[in-house]
């Protein structure tokens, strides 16, 4: 059995493709998958569904309760509880949090406590500046050991020039592939 680790972060607007994307992990027999969300993820209501509606239907879909403290990440690193992380939605902020080695939520410490076991973790960006401020910090991810992107793109090129917003439906791929040490590939699609 493996043991994917799936964390949510504040990007409301993909939170359904994130959800859907947990139900198609959970259907591979192989796969374990323990929901993770920050704090901000696991308690607004946004007009995109309340977050009791969210955390009701993830831990429907995965039969396990959600990660939602600093707390309850500590132990995925000395437990060794995952064996691969995906942050799916991976907002802007987060990015830079992880760029720049901060662990003060729920799922930048999941990744810190992770990483120390040099075990994979896999990045579904949702940012309005993946372009613009965070390019840098996406820069950084990509260059470092053990990060794995899920394939991205534009997503509103004349409206939100800057925007960047992972292709969810390729988590289960990038998840294959990173497992075998693999970065998944075109990253960028159109």
């Amino acid at each position: 059995m493996t043991n994917v680790g799936f964390a949510m972060c504040g990007s409301f607007c993909t939170f359904k493709k994130a959800v859907e994307q947990i139900g198609v992990l959970k259907s591979n027999e192989e796969y374990n998958v323990v929901p993770i969300m920050s704090e901000t993820a696991y308690s607004t209501d946004t007009r995109f569904g309340t977050a009791e509606s969210f955390n009701s239907k993830i831990t429907e879909i995965t039969n396990n309760p959600i990660i939602h403290t600093i707390s309850g990440a500590e132990p995925i690193g000395p437990k060794k509880l995952l064996d691969i992380l995906v942050v799916s939605p991976c907002t802007g902020n987060t990015l830079a949090k992880l760029a720049n080695g901060i662990t003060d939520t729920p799922v930048t410490l999941a990744v810190k406590a992770h990483l120390r076991n040099q075990r994979p973790v896999v990045i579904a960006v949702s940012t309005n500046d993946a372009l613009g401020t965070a390019a840098r910090n996406i820069g950084t991810l990509l260059n470092s050991k053990h990060i794995f992107f899920v394939p991205m793109r534009q997503d509103d090129y004349i409206g939100k020039p800057n925007s960047i917003v992972a292709d969810f439906t390729k988590i289960p791929e990038t998840v294959a592939l990173a497992l075998k040490g693999k970065q998944i590939q075109p990253l960028l699609t159109s």
